[in-house]
């Protein structure tokens, strides 16, 4: 091979990785958040794991994302490590789907049939469908076929340069001669084990092997330790991405290390001994693509058959290996970057933690405004550790979308994420005015004050509305709900109102002298963050409203609503005032 084949291999293999990442970016873009919420939801029975775990893989083409996104599961808790065995063992299955599709390059004949399931027939006309999709459709789920479309086409062109690059190789006493080295069991899997590190992904390996298999010197003997190679060192990238989580999420992905070395070598290691003591035939016979991805499947399928009576013995190895205490802190356990690599998913979590966020306002409230009527010196810290979460939450959450909103999205999860983005800055605040208030009831309780029994009565009143007010919008605003979310606005006014009301009620109680000028200040202090909580809520169903107009002009919208007349409008706030109308 001269200079030129040279270059012409390295070029194809670029182009064979290149297509391969296209082509899996754009099927884990396009199906990949559902896939990881079918993975999420439905992994409690072990042999449903195992197929869920080939489905997914084989669907999204990439086992490392699988196992990856299985260890982000684990890392957030809401896979088990027992669900998440099944779905590594499965991802191991899927991943063979790559090689039949790539063996279609190997198909001869000269049937009608045969011809168009041959790569060279079919690739041009889908890179044509697919950079036609590209260039002029309007709507990005057609965009994301035709960058799979197109990324498959270059995947298999990279594949046909590669054979073609690599065959006058069979000629060459050289390269025949360095393949015999394969032969020794212990170096074949090392060199598998490496090339799959340097290229990350077993599946491209594999594919490597399948395309220099077209020399027709490969045997089986050779190709056997490589491909077991191919598999363990699949399992470096889950262990590279586990670097850093939570304690279940390393032995998740050490269950995938322990897979790979106790089920494919111990096998492959006795059907050797078996070998050397009967000679098996078939041991010398030509590889070519199809028989590596029959190589492959067999292999995966016994391991997991094999295996799967032994899950449990897995498991124990992986928690020997990382062994309790080594946890990290409960603060650190939000969102795992991991989960980047789907961007659909990264948004569905960063949700979930949103509600987590909102649900504490709620509680937070609900406790601190119980301290007006009954100081309790446990819930007044409650409601500051409370506090302290939500910062937490949105320095985590916020962090986060910021990063996610740099990947690729699909306008309905860039829509989504920034739609979170604003509304994390308004349950942050509704926890701080939560604080306030229970820091006004502390103060109370450390000068011994208290209010009238009509002061207290007013209380109640407007802490019902705001109660309300707040249940309200989170619902609307989780439920995507546009009716619920309409019927905010109209409460929100009857807060403000209630605040005006109460605040001139009081300011008569001090003129009367049957009101302190201290307890005034506590009471204008509560009733300011009261109101301030029921703006919070305000923003909040705004989102929701204008995100269903795909506009973000919040200020705009809500004048227009307040200055339209309508009748809905006026007539939920009507209904509002008689609910919370304060007696004389």
């Amino acid at each position: 091979m001269d200079i030129f084949g040279i270059l012409t291999l390295c070029g194809g293999i670029a182009m064979f990785l290149y297509g391969m990442r296209v082509m899996g970016d754009g099927i884990e873009k396009r199906a990949g958040r559902q896939m990881s919420m079918i993975l999420e939801k439905l992994t409690a029975n072990p042999i449903k794991g195992i197929l869920l775990g080939a489905g997914v893989t084989g669907i999204i083409q990439s086992s490392a994302a699988t196992t990856v996104m299985v260890v982000g599961f684990v890392n957030s808790g809401i896979m088990k490590l027992s669900q998440a065995t099944g779905v590594i063992m499965g991802a191991n299955l899927g991943t063979t789907i790559t090689a039949w599709i790539l063996s279609l390059s190997g198909i001869h004949g000269e049937s009608l049939l045969l011809q168009l399931l041959k790569p060279s027939s079919f690739s041009p006309v889908l890179a044509l469908i697919g950079i036609m999709l590209l260039l002029f459709a309007k709507k990005n789920k057609h965009k994301d076929v035709g960058t799979i479309m197109l990324g498959f086409a270059v995947l298999m062109f990279g594949m046909q340069t590669m054979s073609g690059a690599v065959e006058p190789l069979a000629d060459m006493p050289e390269f025949t001669n360095i393949l015999t080295l394969f032969k020794n069991p212990i170096l074949g899997t090392l060199t598998g084990v490496a090339i799959t590190a340097v290229i990350q992904s077993s599946s491209a390996s594999v594919g490597i092997l399948q395309a220099i298999s077209v020399t027709g010197v490969i045997t089986f003997d050779e190709a056997l330790p490589i491909i077991l190679g191919m598999n363990i060192g699949a399992c470096i990238i889950t262990l590279l991405s586990s670097v850093g989580t939570s304690r279940e999420a390393r032995r998740a992905a050490f269950v995938h290390l322990y897979f790979s070395l106790f089920g494919k070598t111990l096998l492959t290691t006795l059907f050797l001994i078996a070998d050397l003591i009967f000679s098996f035939p078939f041991m010398d016979i030509i590889m070519d693509p199809v028989s590596i991805a029959i190589m492959h499947t067999a292999l995966n399928l016994i391991s997991i058959v094999a295996m799967l009576p032994f899950r449990g013995m897995l498991e124990r190895f992986a928690i020997l290996t990382v062994k309790d205490g080594q946890e990290r802190g409960e603060e650190d356990i939000f969102l795992d970057k991991r989960f980047l690599a789907t961007p659909g998913l990264a948004v569905e979590r960063s949700r979930d933690l949103t509600k987590e966020m909102a649900d504490l306002c709620i509680s937070s409230f609900r406790d601190a405004a119980s301290l007006i009527s009954h100081f309790d010196d446990k819930v007044y810290h409650d409601v500051i550790e409370a506090e302290n979460r939500t910062d937490l939450y949105e320095d985590r959450i916020g962090s986060y979308l910021v990063v996610l909103s740099a990947e690729s999205l699909t306008h309905t999860d860039n829509r989504n994420a920034q739609k979170l983005l604003h509304a994390i800055g308004d349950f942050e605040r509704i926890g701080d005015h939560a604080l306030n208030i229970a820091q006004s009831c502390e103060e109370m309780h450390r000068k011994g004050v208290s209010f009238s029994p009509a002061a207290a009565g007013e209380l109640r009143v407007i802490m019902n509305a705001v109660s309300e007010v707040l249940e309200l919008s989170v619902r609307a605003f989780f439920e995507d709900d546009t009716a619920l979310a309409s019927r905010v606005e109209p409460l929100e006014d009857v807060v403000d109102d209630l605040r005006a009301e109460l605040k001139s009620r009081h300011i008569n109680r001090l003129q009367q002298g049957t009101c302190t000028i201290e307890l005034g200040f506590i009471f204008s202090d509560l009733l300011t963050n009261f109101e301030r909580i029921s703006d919070h809520c305000s923003n909040i169903a705004a989102y929701v409203i204008q995100t269903s107009l795909h506009s973000m002009e919040t200020h705009s919208y809500m004048h227009g609503l307040k200055t339209s007349g309508s009748e809905l409008y006026d007539s939920a706030q009507a209904a509002y005032r008689r609910k919370y109308n304060l007696k004389a």
